[in-house]
């Protein structure tokens, strides 16, 4: 953003969303922090707690700008905590922050902005937004290499491209806490939040889970079909998985390469069975043109790129790869920028 622009900036109470509300306020615009209010269980990870509530509205005191809290419980119960809990029950492995991205903070917290007369939202994710010389905007990986949070972010369509800025994504994790100190914010050495916000390190999924569905035994099975173990609990099972497994004999190493929830089956094989060379996408979403030259995939959010090809749905790896969990995004680059995303089917 060049012209001065009445910005709304989602202020989560951690370092990086200060330093942006911080820079946009330097930069001469009218700036508005809002906390989102979205879980309101345990929890012990560092974000969406009372403490992260107060040490932003703190930072806005010191930045001089209003703040507010906007309650959105009921979007995160709808599209991040009920999905994350039927995938299990599944046999799927949900992405609850990507979720969250798409309906709470692009979705949800751009239509609050529109209602109240903002220009544009700020976050202080870890990534940019380049405009190309046909004017289209893409979304480009962050200036460190090691906080990048491009992959989480891949879900901004056009529209929300047009109105998204990512102010402390031309910097370093260091040169954030470099600039919060030289501001005197709070929150300049606080931690990074950790895991997802709903899932306690005491309970974890397993407590979390069985308070909502009924966890099942599963049937651990080889190529074959033998029965070669058994799991406690098949909904929390994911793919590469090697350990919990129950094996008879315990000797030979296994990876688990599928799971069926609805059978309560688990199917493990080698090394080599955990490998694949394509992956085929749901909800593939091109941010502009299908592009059908060499690409970039990444399987996680900081998993390394692994050279492609897309072909319909399907991406085609240059060399195997570790199979991806049925859940989990692709996310698909030319360079550093995304072109690309879906879900593995």
């Amino acid at each position: 953003m060049t012209a001065a622009t009445r910005v709304l900036v989602a202020m989560s109470g951690g370092v990086d969303s200060s330093v942006a509300a911080a820079l946009l306020v330097e930069a001469g615009h009218e700036v508005v922090g809002a906390t989102l209010k979205l879980w309101g269980g345990d929890s012990d990870s560092g974000c969406c707690s009372v403490a992260d509530v107060d040490d932003a509205r703190s930072v806005a005191r010191r930045l001089g700008i209003d703040h507010h809290v906007f309650n959105f419980g009921d979007d995160f119960d709808q599209h991040v905590v009920a999905p994350y809990v039927s995938a299990h029950a599944a046999g799927r492995t949900p992405n609850p922050c990507i979720e969250c991205n798409r309906h709470l903070k692009f979705d949800r917290l751009l239509r609050r902005a529109d209602a109240l007369g903002f220009d544009a939202v700020a976050t202080g994710h870890h990534a940019r937004i380049v405009e190309r010389p046909d004017g289209t905007r893409r979304v480009r990986r962050g200036a460190d290499p090691s906080k990048d949070q491009s992959y989480v972010v891949h879900v901004l369509d056009a529209a929300g491209l047009a109105r998204v800025s990512f102010p402390v994504g031309h910097l370093s994790k260091s040169e954030v806490r470099a600039e919060a100190t030289r501001l005197g914010l709070a929150t300049a050495d606080k931690p990074d939040s950790q895991d997802v916000c709903f899932i306690t390190a005491t309970g974890g999924r397993s407590a979390f889970l069985a308070d909502r569905i009924t966890t099942r035994p599963g049937r651990v099975i080889d190529a074959a079909g033998a029965t070669v173990g058994f799991v406690p609990e098949v909904e929390l099972v994911t793919i590469g998985q090697r350990r919990g497994l129950g094996l008879v004999g315990g000797s030979e190493v296994a990876y688990v390469i599928k799971v069926d929830g609805p059978a309560a089956t688990v199917t493990v094989g080698d090394a080599a069975a955990l490998l694949v060379d394509q992956v085929v996408l749901e909800e593939l979403r091109w941010v502009g043109e299908a592009e059908a030259g060499e690409l970039l995939a990444q399987t996680s959010a900081h998993g390394t790129p692994q050279r492609c090809r897309v072909v319909g749905t399907t991406v085609m790896f240059t060399n195997p790869v570790r199979r991806v969990a049925p859940g989990q995004s692709v996310v698909l680059y030319a360079n550093d920028e995304v072109v690309a995303g879906g879900i593995v089917a």
